[in-house]
């Protein structure tokens, strides 16, 4: 039998926490609470779960500060709690490195399906990683996915990939070439569909860009408005 997969909730509202852990351990996970980023720390100091939920609105560092700091050491997939109005906490959290988001006030079974979709993303990743080639090359970039490295080919320089960043790269080597709508790019990215008129798409893909050093003049992701985007770069494979 597999073990259960570990979810740490951060969250300030007591009840809100209760509330989760109750119905998260209900739904087969191991579940662990933190009120605030210390507390969230000193978690994370003893064992990195499989997912995190974070709050955006904390006392002390907000949600935004504990995503780009969790960005920095791991990949570990993370949903932000959003006011259900403000899409700019979405983008936001997005652009730091959160995997997907969801709206307060959100129903439980909604939640443990963008939970559920986020796993089967992640595994089917981390599967599929073992079946690479030792590298892959494309423009200045050299990517080991063993070890989900970039690396630019001239600086050595070496950037920082969060899982989604990782999971919408691969989805762009593994189809150059070809148009990529946001139903596409959200299932590599969420293990789902894209919501109607979905921004966080957009973001993903401009968060890429930036780590490509892309200038937006289709050197490597050309955007066909209205459509979706395509890879344009040449790739090579190493053994």
């Amino acid at each position: 039998m597999a073990a259960a997969k570990r979810i740490l909730v951060v969250d300030d509202d007591v009840e809100i926490r209760e509330l989760l852990q109750a119905y998260l351990s209900k739904a087969g996970y191991e579940v662990t609470t933190a009120q605030n980023g210390h507390e969230m720390r000193s978690k994370l100091a003893v064992q990195y779960p499989d997912l995190i939920l974070l709050d955006v609105m904390l006392p002390g560092d907000d949600g935004f500060t504990l995503c780009k700091a969790i960005r920095k050491d791991s990949s570990v997939p993370i949903i932000m709690l959003t006011a259900v109005s403000d899409e700019t906490d979405q983008i936001v959290g997005l652009e730091l490195g959160a995997d997907d988001y969801i709206a307060k006030p959100f129903s439980p079974r909604q939640l443990i399906a963008r939970i559920r979709a986020l796993l089967r993303r992640t595994q089917q990743l981390q599967e599929t990683t073992l079946s690479r080639p030792k590298a892959i090359r494309f423009g200045q970039w050299r990517l080991e996915p063993a070890t989900q490295q970039l690396h630019q080919v001239v600086t050595g320089m070496e950037i920082e990939l969060s899982a989604s960043d990782y999971a919408l790269l691969m989805l762009f080597i593994d189809n150059p070439h070809q148009l990529l709508d946001r139903n596409a790019i959200s299932q590599a990215t969420r293990g789902r569909d894209a919501q109607p008129q979905e921004r966080g798409i957009d973001v993903q893909v401009s968060r890429l860009r930036q780590r490509l050093r892309d200038n937006g003049k289709a050197n490597l992701i050309k955007t066909v408005r209205g459509a979706g985007y395509m890879f344009v770069a040449e790739i090579q494979y190493e053994s």
